[in-house]
């Protein structure tokens, strides 16, 4: 399941209708891509799934000839009519084991955790999950009803025997902290506003990438 990504990953891209529209909502895409981003996340929070469809189909043709993985935040239904779409849930959502049946062997699933006992279990699920994320780490707009863990989540995984499966750091991450988060053992992180609402999205996306230099 986690043979993915040759080298490990390190920034972790999303698409989220928060913080782009339908007129640059394809060049974000583009701009997360050309930035080296390992993965990228559609995120439409409050849309419907005929809109999650659109959005998904503009921008599917990018990622036909890319390794870098697609996938759908909190829709996995949706996600298994496309050959090369994963999905991520969160902890409230299908039970990993229903989506892992549901998508097959080979799909990417991603799994939020919000606390060492969620991390410990997904762990513990690491043959049916990809990866898992961990956060919120600082307070942010895209998860008002979450508290931020904080760091000492990070600091939990971190002190762990290292993990199967890659754990990407998010919420309120950006690239004025990033340097904090790496300190801690952060090993991949995720950025949304801090990337989207750059000028050059590509550029910022880099930038993430080389503060693990």
């Amino acid at each position: 399941m986690n043979t993915l990504w040759p080298t490990p990953p390190r920034v972790y891209g999303i698409l989220d209708t928060g913080y782009t529209n339908r007129e640059n909502w394809v060049a974000k895409c583009q701009a997360l891509l050309d930035g080296d981003a390992d993965i990228v996340q559609l995120r439409a929070k409050g849309t419907t799934r005929d809109e999650r469809r659109r959005l998904l189909e503009a921008v599917l043709p990018l990622f036909a000839l890319s390794p870098v993985p697609l996938v759908l935040n909190d829709d996995w239904e949706l996600a298994a009519e496309y050959e090369l779409v994963g999905t991520h849930v969160g902890q409230d959502d299908t039970p990993i084991t229903e989506v892992r049946a549901a998508l097959g062997p080979d799909r990417v699933i991603g799994l939020s955790t919000h606390s060492p006992h969620q991390v410990d279990a997904a762990i513990a699920q690491a043959r049916l999950l990809t990866y898992f994320a961990v956060g919120p780490v600082f307070a942010t707009p895209t998860k008002p009803d979450y508290t931020p863990v904080g760091l000492e989540l990070v600091r939990y995984v971190a002190s762990l025997p290292p993990p199967p499966l890659p754990w990407f750091c998010i919420g309120g991450v950006k690239r004025t902290n990033a340097h904090e988060v790496i300190a801690e053992g952060a090993k991949a992180l995720v950025a949304v506003s801090d990337l989207l609402l750059a000028k050059d999205t590509a550029a910022a996306t880099r930038e993430l990438r080389f503060a693990f230099a």
